[in-house]
């Protein structure tokens, strides 16, 4: 092995061994955007199969805008709101969870109001009045004390004074009493009055941690404000529901879990609220599996006043109060909904902890998830290796496939989080990388042949031969092949007319317009001889009617070539030369031939040999003498029997023994259905028959009805030949026995 192919070999297994190298990092790494995109397919294991909606009695009380139409614009007074909370009390609601907050006293209590007015005697003693009047915020904190509320609050990035009271103690299982939980400790808070807090039964955080798309697909379940841990709203609700005083915290030092997270003592394991275990993540959050969209669970608010609302629908329910109102920018984006009322998570939460539904993403399942994608991906390497890319390609699908048939199988059976798309992503990049390298190498080849053949075989044939380049021998094959010929007619005349630069220039005009219309029926040049082409189908590639192909080749180029002909005569009156119209006579024949490299070892060229490619020859030649365009022998007019053709005569070409039948093809099949056509083929058909038969008197008056219905196709000098045969015939008959075949003394 020479050293250039062990480069390209250890090229070969580097650079597809470094793109895994580049997967196995970034998929341990922890970047946010690659997290993403591992989120991203469980959002759409959710999509597939969401979590089953099971009526648990949480009630989310909606604050659409149908809601804020019928009982008023957002913010209500307090004193709407107090009626809104002593109206679910009275219904029977075990908690009420508010996802808004009350940090500002009431603008519409009457004292509020009464500071605004004028300083006038009529003012005056309205505001003695008005100070009786019981404050709004008052009349919530009321409300709130008489039942189980809960009111939210939301932490914030920018430091401040503000805290939350006490309303739940926590019990720490860790390894030591100092140890507090390794979670995100926020600086400030936006809360809600003192007098409101204080008749709260419970204060629970509403915000969310969305990922880099603002998806929420978790939620933490506990907080800290300034190194005080503290609930979220849900874990609030749902210890108040169960009138606990407190909740109970397990850390990874307290037992002989193992943490996922930094494995350190203070990452979380468990959140235990009464009777509730709730598994989390190192940070105390949890995976949100939501459900579709569920009518049983939101209420809108203004249904709650109507006369004969149904008291079963709140009875015993945690209520969580929140708005789906698009004023009120409370919209959140969720794995099944990128427009989701933020109130609906809370309820998804706590739907799942009481389901005891969860998802979990295991503390193994990274470094499985690694083993896995590493073992599979030097396993295709030495496939591909050893193989090749065709036979590793299953191999590579087929580990895919497993990787996202396992995820989610362990999805829809267990509820686990294993990422399909990274070892997807592997797999495919080292398949991809190793095809790429080796599409730069079979151009490498490629561009070698081109430059080695391209100056003299046809486009096809040298890509023919770059995709196989052992194809470059001597010898060949034989199949059945169309062949063409055809060359100007009166050519050595018509050079009188150039200098050798201008002679070039006309045949550069001619030969590239029918090249092209050649190449554009699938035809091979194979070569040049003056003015001269020679063409033919059905090699190197296969190509099916390859008779009819070349038959509309021939008709297209005699179309092109009347275009080709009012240009020349525009330019030689110009220049005031007499050019007379170019005509070229074509032959095509179909037959078995030899087709392949011939030559030397020095030279090769991809060309055809045969009894049938020399007949093709004659049958040009002898366009001449009958006076048509285009002669086709008779198993190309057997394989286009739908085109417009005329049979000229039974022939011995110049070289050959035995007759065979010619025709002149006139058009393609619309003409063949015309009628002048038609009744041209029938009365011309009717001439030979009775010419053979040497009824010559008759074939004579048969002749000049044939001639007058082929004056459309310019027939005169087939019909002159005729005549002259007639007159001869009838001068001197034939002997007996005579089968009408003519003996053609000129190719």
């Amino acid at each position: 092995m020479s050293l250039g192919q062990r480069l390209a070999k250890r090229t070969h297994w580097a650079l597809p061994g470094a793109a895994l190298a580049c997967v196995l990092v970034l998929q341990v790494s922890g970047f946010s955007w690659v997290v993403w995109i591992q989120h991203r397919a469980f959002d759409a294991f959710q999509q597939l199969k969401p979590r089953e909606y099971s009526d648990v009695s949480v009630r989310v009380i909606d604050l659409d805008d149908e809601s804020l139409a019928k009982l008023g614009q957002w913010p209500w007074p307090r004193t709407q709101v107090a009626r809104l909370e002593n109206k679910l009390q009275d219904l029977g609601a075990a908690v009420t969870a508010y996802d808004v907050f009350f940090s500002e006293p009431d603008r519409t209590s009457p004292k509020r109001i009464a500071v605004s007015w004028p300083s006038t005697p009529e003012f005056d003693a309205l505001r003695g009045q008005v100070a009786k009047l019981p404050d709004h915020d008052d009349i919530l904190a009321r409300a709130l004390r008489g039942g189980n509320a809960v009111l939210g609050y939301a932490l914030t990035g920018e430091r401040n004074s503000v805290s939350v009271s006490d309303k739940a103690a926590i019990t720490y299982m860790a390894r030591t009493p100092d140890d507090r939980p390794m979670i995100r400790d926020y600086p400030g808070a936006v809360s809600n009055l003192i007098q409101l807090e204080r008749a709260a039964a419970g204060l629970g955080n509403v915000g969310f941690e969305p990922e880099l798309d603002q998806v929420i697909r978790g939620t933490p379940l506990i907080f800290k404000l300034r190194g005080k841990v503290v609930p979220a709203l849900s874990l609030e609700a749902l210890r108040v529901g169960q009138g606990l005083k407190d909740f109970a915290i397990k850390l990874a030092g307290a037992g002989t879990e193992y943490s996922g997270g930094r494995g350190k003592d203070r990452d979380v394991v468990v959140i235990k609220v009464g009777r509730y275990m709730i598994p989390t993540d190192e940070n105390g959050s949890i995976w949100v599996y939501y459900t579709k969209a569920a009518p049983g669970r939101t209420i809108p608010a203004w249904k709650i006043f109507e006369k004969g609302f149904d008291r079963a629908a709140i009875e015993g329910s945690i209520c969580f109060i929140g708005t789906s109102a698009t004023g009120l920018k409370d919209i959140r984006a969720t794995p099944l909904n990128p427009a989701a009322p933020g109130v609906e998570v809370h309820a998804n939460v706590t739907e799942q902890i009481l389901t005891q539904t969860f998802l979990k993403r295991p503390d193994w399942a990274l470094g499985s998830e690694f083993l896995y994608l590493l073992a599979l991906g030097l396993l295709l390497l030495w496939v591909l290796s050893r193989a090749g890319a065709m036979w590793a390609g299953p191999l590579a699908a087929a580990a895919i496939a497993l990787s996202v048939g396992m995820s989610w199988h362990a999805f829809s059976a267990w509820r686990w989080l294993l990422d399909p798309l990274f070892p997807s992503l592997g797999l495919f990049t080292v398949y991809a990388t190793w095809s790429a390298v080796s599409f730069v190498r079979t151009e490498g080849d490629k561009r070698r042949i081109t430059d080695t053949f391209g100056r003299y075989l046809s486009p096809k044939v040298v890509e023919k031969l770059a995709k196989n380049p052992e194809g470059v021998q001597l010898g060949g094959e034989t199949r059945e092949m169309t062949f063409h010929f055809c060359d100007i007619r009166g050519f050595t005349t018509i050079s009188e007319k150039f200098d050798p630069h201008g002679l070039t220039v006309f045949i550069n005009n001619f030969l590239t317009p029918m090249t092209e219309i050649i190449l554009q029926h699938d035809g091979t040049i194979d070569k040049y001889m003056g003015d001269c082409i020679m063409a033919f189908w059905n090699a190197p590639m296969n190509v099916p009617n390859h008779a009819r192909r070349a038959c509309e080749a021939a008709l297209k180029m005699h179309e092109s070539l009347a275009r080709l002909n009012a240009r020349w005569q525009a330019e030689a009156k110009a220049k005031g030369i007499a050019l007379p119209l170019i005509e070229i006579g074509t032959g095509l024949n179909t037959g078995p031939a030899v087709v392949g490299n011939m030559g030397s070892t020095l030279r090769v060229d991809y060309t055809v040999l045969g009894d049938d490619v020399n007949l093709a020859s004659r049958l040009e030649g002898q366009s001449k003498t009958y006076g048509v365009h285009i002669v086709i022998g008779p198993v190309t007019r057997a394989q286009t029997p739908d085109f417009a053709a005329i049979e000229l005569d039974l022939i011995k070409v110049k070289g050959k023994t035995k007759p065979v039948n010619i025709f002149a093809l006139i058009g393609d099949p619309a003409v063949a259905k015309s009628a002048p056509f038609l009744a041209l083929a029938a009365k011309h058909a009717e001439f030979l028959t009775v010419y053979r038969s040497a009824r010559f008197t008759e074939a004579a008056a048969l002749m000049a009805e044939a001639r007058a219905l082929g004056e459309t196709w310019r027939l005169g000098k087939l019909y002159d030949l005729y005549v002259e045969r007639l007159e001869s015939f009838r001068a001197e008959p034939p002997p007996p026995g005579w089968d009408g075949v003519f003996t053609a003394t000129s190719k």
